[in-house]
């Protein structure tokens, strides 16, 4: 595969907020970073979790497998630099230390107050998986592999646009870096275009069970066998 180069390692789940900021979670819950070294590419970080979220800014928010909620606070604490935040996901995503939102296991939607006291509020809708960028661009999908981007305060009654196509995955650089895995494991980037024929989604070589994707244009994947792979197909060959 021509756009993608394999990089060692094996991950369940991964999230890039740019090409600095990777992070990954293995099947077993242990959490790690990217050193932006391919000969040695990982490096373990105390803790353990089942969805990670990571931001162009440096901020990181995970999940672990009984639903808890953490922020990572970095070096401050070497030996748990995880601080524990109220309430109950199962998916979680940052676009940056002030865009960042998540699903719980009835597909409830919430967006971070940035108030760790009342750390969330609802959103009207239901989804299954969801992606936030750096400039506030939000997209979901819900278990029958629709499709939505957040619009806003613009109707909050229904603050989300059906987009056409069928995800069952989707992440989320920015307004211009979206991209997505369908329900088969197929890799698809939003064109930018809703309205772009009947498909806004251009199908990319590859097959993935997750997707990431940073602000500046990074993308990485997973395959079913844990494999991790970096886009390439934007740089001359």
């Amino acid at each position: 595969m021509a756009d993608w180069v394999k990089v060692a390692g094996g991950l369940s789940a991964i999230t890039a907020g740019s090409r600095t900021t990777v992070w990954g979670v293995n099947a077993g819950s242990a959490i790690y970073h990217y050193t932006n070294y391919d000969g040695s590419p990982w490096i373990n970080v105390p803790g353990g979790l089942s969805d990670i979220g990571a931001a162009a800014d440096g901020t990181v928010w995970g999940v672990n497998s009984g639903n808890r909620i953490y922020r990572y606070t970095g070096d401050h604490d070497g030996a748990n630099p995880w601080k524990g935040i109220d309430g109950s996901l199962v998916r979680i995503d940052s676009g940056s230390r002030t865009n960042v939102w998540g699903v719980d296991s009835a597909g409830g939607i919430y967006r971070y107050t940035n108030h760790d006291a009342k750390p969330w509020i609802k959103i009207p809708g239901s989804l299954s998986d969801i992606g936030a960028g750096a400039d506030g661009t939000v997209w979901g999908v819900n278990s029958g592999n629709q499709i939505y981007r957040y619009t806003g305060d613009q109707d909050p009654s229904d603050p989300w646009a059906d987009v056409a196509g069928s995800l069952k995955r989707i992440a989320v650089g920015s307004r211009t870096n979206v991209w997505g895995v369908d329900p088969a494991g197929s890799i698809y980037r939003y064109t930018n275009n809703d309205a772009s024929g009947a498909n806004p989604w251009v199908r990319i070589p590859g097959t993935a069970t997750d997707i990431a994707a940073g602000a500046d244009g990074t993308v990485w994947h997973l395959n079913t066998a844990g494999e991790i792979y970096r886009y390439t197909g934007d740089q001359p060959s």
